[in-house]
């Protein structure tokens, strides 16, 4: 007994020897497993919608085809667009200034003056059509969008395919400097060809030449939808994506929602709530030791003085979006009636948005970064498609719901940021880390603002590259 009594105690800690580790190798298993699949379960749900007029056709009979797309325009509606600007009613100013209240009156006559006299529509509609345009109807609605080949790959180079989403006031035109750069980049200099995109730019729905949605509550998750299935009726299984404005809301909402389907996220703006009482103190406490909160140099240099910076110069460039999260339609009517109206409210975020410093400027810098025929071109793209009013919209049915929902489902997809100097926002790297987990690349560039593509097109092209590089080797 007394032997056996020795052997048992022995046995039992063979045995607890062999379990608690097995035990404790199992738990750690599960909660791994548990990780990751809590990870890959947690997405926006895709879901479906119709957004057409009527009722939705039965499954299977829905028109799936690509239809080839040319802009047009005709001397009647040239001639109706000039006896609008001849009726221009001038308001004067007062003295001083410059674009502190909005467009400067005597420099919004100098463009209608212009526009009146000079613009040549019929032109640029040519170069609006030197790339090739689509229509397709997805969920009741015709999407449209322009799809831009390489004219040359070399053998054995692959080509990446790249949706690209534009924001507002801008519209597809936005991406026309940069396509060729992302396209054919050894013709532009930018490398050796190692890295060649084709490039998809859709108008989002309500805007420019793709049709509104005829229901209420078409918001940002509906669009991300809609771009995928767009994606994938082009054959795409996986694919890049680049956004900024609301190209950035869209493109984060289709990684949240079918990350397998995205090999890469670009953006040059991120949208992250600022609310809680940590973020209040690591924003006070970052003035002062920014080292300790995660900031670096430039990231205080942006940030700072907070309220000037984060408070009282968004204030003043948020008016528009009050008006139009609420009650879109009651300005847009008027703009959708004076082209006048619609050039200057366009316009003018083309001044502050590029530099905020053009607000002290009597023509608001306008014309130091773009062409009159430029930025008229983008004014005509609303005009003539009528699309002010349902662009507006989409800003109240984004704001009728809680924004925060954009946040609480995580990015893991790779992700790149290009955070330019100018923009409305700065966003540091540690504060975009709350929402997107797999950052591989953030540039602070060297200058340029809101509209980047538009703007900086070499600049953003030469980061995109980047950033696809780096994918591509992990």
């Amino acid at each position: 007994e007394s032997i056996m009594s020795r052997i048992r105690p022995f046995d039992y800690s063979q045995k607890n020897a062999v379990l608690v580790p097995v035990a404790a190798l199992g738990a750690g298993g599960m909660l791994l497993y548990w990780l990751r699949s809590g990870r890959k379960i947690k997405t926006i749900d895709m879901g479906d919608g119709w957004w057409g007029a009527g009722e939705r056709p039965p499954k299977g009979k829905e028109d799936t085809s690509i239809r080839p797309f040319k802009i047009e325009t005709s001397d009647k509606e040239i001639e109706d667009l000039h006896q609008r600007l001849d009726r221009f009613r001038f308001t004067p100013h007062v003295e001083g200034a410059a674009f502190h209240y909005g467009f400067n009156s005597s420099y919004l006559r100098k463009v209608v003056d212009y526009w009146r006299n000079q613009f040549d529509w019929h032109k640029q509609v040519e170069v609006l059509n030197k790339y090739p345009h689509f229509h397709t109807t997805i969920e009741g609605i015709d999407i449209h969008f322009i799809h831009v080949k390489p004219s040359y790959v070399p053998h054995g180079q692959a080509v990446r395919p790249l949706l690209m989403v534009h924001g507002w006031p801008g519209s597809f035109y936005e991406f026309y400097k940069i396509i060729p750069l992302l396209t054919e980049p050894a013709k532009h200099g930018l490398n050796e060809g190692d890295v060649v995109f084709e490039v998809i730019c859709p108008s989002i729905p309500g805007y420019a030449f793709s049709e509104a949605s005829h229901q209420k509550e078409f918001d940002s998750i509906a669009t991300a939808r809609i771009f995928h299935k767009l994606m994938n009726r082009l054959g795409f299984k996986e694919y890049y994506l680049q956004g900024g404005d609301w190209g950035s809301r869209i493109t984060t909402n289709m990684a949240q929602m079918l990350p397998q389907s995205v090999k890469g996220l670009h953006l040059n703006l991120v949208f992250i709530t600022t609310q809680g009482l940590g973020k209040m103190i690591r924003t006070m406490l970052g003035a002062y030791v920014p080292w300790l909160v995660g900031f670096s140099r430039e990231d205080a240099r942006r940030f700072y003085p907070f309220m000037q910076k984060n408070v009282y110069d968004v204030l003043r460039e948020s008016g528009y979006l009050h008006i139009q999260a609420t009650k879109p339609d009651t300005a847009g009517c008027g703009l959708n009636d004076s082209p006048v109206g619609l050039a200057a409210y366009i316009m003018e975020k083309f001044s502050t948005w590029t530099d905020k410093s053009f607000l002290h400027k009597d023509d608001g810098g306008l014309e130091s970064k773009y062409s009159l025929d430029e930025l008229l071109t983008n004014v005509m793209i609303y005009w003539v498609t009528s699309s002010i009013v349902s662009s507006m919209r989409y800003y109240k049915e984004n704001f009728s719901k809680d924004p925060r929902i954009h946040n609480r489902v995580s990015v893991y997809v790779p992700t790149g940021i290009a955070a330019f100097p100018q923009e409305i926002v700065h966003v540091p790297r540690v504060w975009a880390k709350d929402v997107y987990k797999n950052i591989v690349t953030y540039t602070y560039m060297p200058r340029g603002g809101h509209f980047a593509a538009f703007e900086e097109p070499k600049l953003l092209a030469q980061d995109i590259m980047q950033f696809v590089r780096k994918v591509e080797q992990l």
